[in-house]
């Protein structure tokens, strides 16, 4: 990706609300890379956003190009754990963590493991890293 003149703050670095849309966009491609769109589609599934949060360490200026990363750390019975790292020159810039729940048509709950299943098959979640059961503990999104 590259970062362009809309994607920057007052202070010319990109600001911190379009490195969330930008993992919004990392993890729609995610779906799509790994064949799950129509299947979630089929069943009336979709995703939200439970809890994220951004660590930054360099900044992305005008023209820079950068890569995201995004890959599923594990999950629980409620929520589906992403990792999404922002890289340049293999510089680490941004971390983001996501606890994204998905919901039906209706609005219900879809279990987090039945999401799994449909997508990669009845799998044990990996365990977690310690600072991600942290956070999700820190914001109430861990499973009770």
């Amino acid at each position: 990706m590259r970062v362009h003149p809309g994607d920057l703050d007052l202070y010319r670095h990109v600001n911190n609300g379009v490195y969330l849309q930008m993992m919004d966009v990392g993890r729609s491609n995610y779906l799509a890379d790994v064949d799950g769109a129509r299947p979630l589609a089929r069943r009336g599934w979709y995703p939200v956003v439970a809890a994220s949060t951004v660590k930054y360490r360099r900044p992305l200026t005008l023209g820079q190009r950068f890569e995201l990363t995004t890959r599923v750390l594990g999950w629980d019975p409620r929520v589906v754990y992403l990792e999404q790292v922002f890289t340049r020159h293999d510089e680490h810039v941004a971390r983001g963590l996501v606890a994204a729940r998905f919901l039906g048509r209706g609005g219900e709950r879809v279990p987090a493991p039945d999401v799994v299943a449909l997508l990669a098959g009845d799998l044990p979640s990996p365990a977690l890293p310690a600072d991600v059961l942290a956070w999700a503990r820190a914001v109430d999104v861990a499973a009770r």
